[in-house]
C-alpha cells in the first residue's frame, strides 16, 4: 500500500468494512433520488429516460452522502436534509452530462457505460442537464419550508449551492479547464481551477447539511476547511488514477487526460509529487476535524480512504 505522505493516521482503516458502509449509504441516496425525480415514464418519456439513465449510472454518491453526514453532525434528521442531498447529486450529474459532450471533453464512456449523448443524442443530453439543474432548485424550494427547517438558513443554503455551481464556482472551473487545454499552466492556476471545478461542490455539500442543522460557526468553518482539502485530494487522485488506475473500475480508458492535452497534477509534478500533495491534503482534512470527536470518524475514514482507492 502506497504511503501517499500520510502523517496523522492514528488508527487502522478496515477498508472492506468502510467500502461496505459507503455502498450502504449510496444505496440510501439512490432511494431518495428516485423519490425526488419524476418517474421514468413521465411526459415526455424520452427526456425522463435520459435523466434516469444519467442519474442511475453508478457513482459513489459522495456529495449527497456528505450533505447527510454534516446534517447528522449538526443534529438534523436526514429526512429533512435529503432533498438538498439529492439536489447536489442532480447538479453533479448535470455537470457530467454536459462535460461529456463533444463541445466539452468529448467522452464516449462514463463509469463504463456509454455517455448520455452517445445513447440519446447531443440535443437531448443538453436538455437532460438543463432539466437536472432546474430540478435541483425546484426540490430545494419545495421542501425547504418543511417543519424543523429554518427558512433563513434554507435560503442561505440554496444561495451557497447556486454560487458553488455557477459562474463563480463549478462553471468557472470548467471554463478554466477548457481554456487550459493544450497549454502548460502553473501549479497555482491548476489549484484554482480544481478548487472551482471540484472543490466548490464538495464544500457546498458539507456546509449545506451543517447550516440546515444550525451548526456553530467554529465547527462549520472546520468542515469548510475539510471540504476544501478533500476536494483537492479527490481531483489529484483522479489525475493519478487516469495514469495508473484500474480501467474497469474507472470506467473509461486510461490516459484520457493526456490524450485531451489536459494539464494535471501528474503532468505538472509527476506521480510521486502528486501522491505527496494528495497526502498533504488528506493530512489537512484530518487536522481540520480536531474539534470533532468520534462522531466525525466517517469523515476521517473517507479522507484516509480517498487516495488509496483504485477507481
Amino acid at each position: 500500500m502506497k504511503s501517499y505522505g500520510l502523517k496523522r493516521i492514528p488508527w487502522e482503516l478496515d477498508m472492506e468494512a468502510f467500502k461496505k458502509d459507503l455502498k450502504t449509504k449510496a444505496g440510501l441516496i439512490n432511494k431518495y433520488l428516485k423519490r425526488y425525480l419524476p418517474a421514468e415514464q413521465a411526459f415526455p418519456p424520452s427526456l425522463h429516460k435520459a435523466i434516469h439513465y444519467s442519474v442511475f449510472n453508478g457513482g459513489k454518491r459522495l456529495r449527497p452522502i456528505l450533505v447527510l453526514e454534516s446534517a447528522r453532525l449538526a443534529g438534523l434528521k436526514q429526512e429533512l436534509a435529503a432533498p438538498f442531498a439529492c439536489a447536489l447529486e442532480f447538479i453533479h450529474t448535470y455537470s457530467l452530462v454536459h462535460d461529456d459532450l463533444p463541445a466539452m471533453d468529448d467522452d464516449d464512456l462514463r463509469r463504463g457505460r456509454p455517455t448520455c449523448h452517445i445513447v440519446y443524442g447531443e440535443a437531448l443530453a443538453v436538455l437532460t442537464g438543463d432539466a437536472l439543474l432546474t430540478r435541483a432548485f425546484q426540490i430545494m424550494s419545495m421542501y425547504g419550508g418543511a417543519a424543523g427547517l429554518n427558512i433563513t438558513e434554507t435560503l442561505r443554503v440554496i444561495s451557497e449551492i447556486a454560487a458553488a455551481a455557477g459562474s463563480s464556482g463549478m462553471v468557472a472551473g470548467q471554463t478554466l479547464d477548457l481554456e487550459a487545454e493544450g497549454r502548460v499552466i502553473d501549479g497555482e492556476e491548476l489549484r484554482i481551477m480544481h478548487n472551482l471545478k471540484t472543490g466548490c461542490l464538495f464544500r457546498a455539500a458539507l456546509r449545506s447539511g451543517a447550516i440546515l442543522g444550525g451548526m456553530p460557526k467554529g465547527k462549520l468553518s472546520s468542515l469548510s476547511s475539510y471540504a476544501k482539502n478533500f476536494g483537492l485530494a479527490f481531483q489529484i487522485t483522479d489525475d493519478i488514477l487516469d495514469v495508473e488506475g484500474e480501467q474497469e473500475k474507472i470506467g473509461k480508458p486510461l490516459g484520457s487526460d493526456a490524450q485531451n492535452n489536459k494539464c494535471t497534477y501528474v503532468s505538472l509534478w509527476g506521480l510521486p509529487k502528486a501522491r505527496e500533495i494528495a497526502g498533504d491534503c488528506v493530512d489537512k482534512c484530518l487536522s481540520s476535524l480536531k474539534d470533532f470527536g468520534p462522531e466525525a470518524d466517517f469523515l476521517r475514514n473517507l479522507a484516509f480512504y480517498l487516495p488509496l482507492r483504485s477507481g
